[in-house]
């Protein structure tokens, strides 16, 4: 079975570890911060599938840590989940509600559509080569 390894970043740290035991049935395995700092320092240190930045972060620091995690030429999405007035984050490459099934079914896709577009761009660059 291939495990997906999710960075979750937010200041609730009650509200990231309820959802661990949802997420390990998934085929995810997510590791849990609760800072900014904290979450570039493991960014950095691991290798990462998915980024997912909980509701509780404010959306300027979902903004900045999207935009390290950017500029460090990494290909990591980055999901954010949906505050209570619905507004999606443009920096992100998904914002979802944060209800089990339609979260897990969302990153899901997402690391879809990512593997496929890998798959299509190696397969290009070898026709070329």
């Amino acid at each position: 079975m291939f495990l997906t390894v999710i960075l979750a970043v937010g200041l609730d740290p009650w509200q990231l570890t309820t959802q661990g035991p949802r997420w390990k049935s998934e085929g995810y395995i997510s590791i849990a911060v609760t800072s900014i700092r904290e979450a570039i320092k493991h960014f950095k240190a691991g290798d990462f599938d998915l980024v997912l930045l909980g509701q509780s972060i404010s959306p300027e620091d979902k903004e900045r840590l999207t935009y390290l995690i950017r500029t460090s030429g990494a290909q990591t999405p980055v999901v954010c989940i949906a505050d209570p007035s619905g507004v999606s984050f443009s920096f992100a490459d998904a914002t979802l509600a944060n209800e089990g099934n339609i979260l897990c079914a969302g990153m899901g896709e997402l690391l879809a559509k990512r593997a496929n577009m890998r798959a299509q761009q190696s397969l290009f660059i070898r026709n070329i080569a």
